[in-house]
């Protein structure tokens, strides 16, 4: 919310047992419960006999898919959704997803979640052999991968094996085609994605809440590195890239998964819980209420609550009805927005020494107009707690940290930062505080590169979110 670092984006996938299946209203339901995850743009394909039936377009998927836009979809035996935000390419409808594409050897439906880091080098390199771009995304450049490796290739799962050699960064997918649907996740497993069942469907999702929401049970996680295929109504399983180093991306734990989730068997509540508690022993303050921004700073607000054993306390409320802030282009706007989404309580604030918690800061500037809507409703100190690192670097992986001149930790101190955002003290979760949450999690290696920059993998030096936008002559 307010600026953050945006969420990328989330698939939700099907396979039935039945030939003629409703799947097209499981698929929105599924896509609703991953909507915090994307909300520029939404798309649904339904493969019915063989052919694919899709519609796409901007905007949340309760505006796109109206109950007769789901009713004109056809019966079928799989099908497969996305909720895009775009960390590759722009908002234009040409970019939403699923990726529909018809080849020699039939047809291919790309749902993405992720980052490609080798992006524009696979781009040059299918371009000398002629290949045509239509959008600004690098899930295009898998796709015409995927295709280039299928016209060599037996099957689309030795296909995507060997695509799988050529991707460099984060990826989970989902892939459909005529008689197959298949889930695949990068070798780090920087991007969640799992799978559950109900009795007569196989369901793919990024989160276990759209498991939940839907019916299905959850059976497990997709490994790093694996390819799950499903083809008349039997499972396999691929292991040929599961041994590469892995990388959970942190911020899927600390703010980007719903609460409700649990990835790579980690329940992301407890997780934030865990975040705030040990932000408590960290950076203690006298204080009469702690309090969280909504909703990204509840949970670890209520963990630092019972570890400080300073009452926990809301301090907002929040509208349903505006959208979220970072949408909007001007920050001018984004600052109106904040006091309309977002209005202190003042019987909570008033007279009040504040421990107030956040998941994350990123240009700072919201921050600061939290603060200062704090003090305007009378609260007396105002001590900030961040329940992340501090951002000192880019991300590569699928957030829109794409450069650290945007960052308020760029070229300055915590004490710096204090000073501008107007907190009588400001504390970062430190470094060995999320280790150690890792550790006590058990969670194998985490991604902290923005934190740090150091990253699981080689990284480009320059790479932007617009390296496709431009067209050059």
């Amino acid at each position: 919310m307010f600026e953050k670092v945006k969420e990328e984006c989330g698939v939700f996938g099907v396979y039935s047992k039945e030939a003629k299946d409703e799947l097209a209203y499981m698929i929105d339901v599924g896509l609703s419960a991953l909507q915090h995850r994307g909300e520029e743009s939404c798309g649904i394909a339904i493969n019915s006999d063989g052919l694919i039936n899709y519609r796409k377009d901007l905007g949340l998927v309760a505006d796109v898919f109206s109950k007769h836009v789901l009713e004109e979809f056809p019966k079928g035996k799989m099908g497969i959704g996305h909720v895009r935000y775009s960390t590759t390419g722009k908002a234009k409808k040409e970019n939403a997803q699923p990726m529909v594409i018809r080849h020699k050897k039939g047809n291919l439906v790309v749902a993405h979640n992720g980052n490609i880091i080798n992006a524009q080098e696979l781009k040059e390199e299918l371009e000398e052999k002629g290949a045509i771009f239509t959008t600004t995304t690098d899930t295009e450049i898998i796709c015409h991968v995927i295709v280039q490796e299928r016209l060599k290739a037996n099957s689309i799962e030795e296909a995507v094996e060997n695509t799988m050699k050529r991707l460099k960064g984060s990826y989970s997918l989902l892939i459909m085609t005529s008689t197959k649907l298949l889930a695949v996740r990068d070798p780090q497993g920087f991007r969640p994605l799992c799978m559950g069942k109900t009795k007569n469907r196989v369901v793919f999702a990024s989160e276990s809440c759209a498991l939940d929401i839907t019916g299905a049970k959850f059976e497990r996680d997709i490994k790093p590195g694996e390819i799950v295929v499903v083809k008349d109504n039997e499972i396999k399983s691929i292991h040929t890239h599961i041994d590469a180093p892995k990388g959970f991306c942190s911020f899927e734990y600390i703010y980007f998964a719903r609460p409700d989730s649990v990835i790579d068997g980690i329940n992301i509540h407890k997780f934030r819980e865990d975040a705030g508690r040990f932000l408590a022993k960290q950076a203690p303050v006298e204080a009469d209420i702690v309090a969280g921004v909504p909703d990204s700073g509840l949970d670890a607000a209520l963990g630092y609550s019972k570890e400080s054993h300073v009452h926990y306390d809301l301090v907002f409320t929040k509208s349903k009805y505006i959208g979220r802030t970072f949408i909007q282009n001007a920050q001018e706007k984004r600052n109106e927005l904040v006091g309309l989404k977002l209005n202190p309580i003042k019987e909570s604030v008033k007279g009040k020494k504040i421990i107030l918690i956040d998941d994350s800061i990123v240009r700072g500037t919201t921050i600061k107009k939290i603060i200062t809507v704090l003090r305007r409703a009378g609260a007396k100190e105002v001590h900030l707690r961040i329940a992340s690192p501090a951002f000192v670097d880019v991300c590569y992986f699928g957030t829109d940290i794409d450069n650290k001149e945007d960052l308020i930790m760029n070229n300055r101190t915590v004490e710096d930062v204090r000073e501008l955002i107007g907190a009588d003290s400001l504390e970062y979760l430190s470094i060995d505080s999320l280790k150690e949450i890792t550790k006590k999690c058990q969670i194998p290696n985490l991604c902290i590169g923005c934190f740090t920059g150091k990253y699981p993998i080689d990284v480009p030096k320059n790479i932007r979110k617009d390296t496709f936008e431009e067209i050059k002559f």
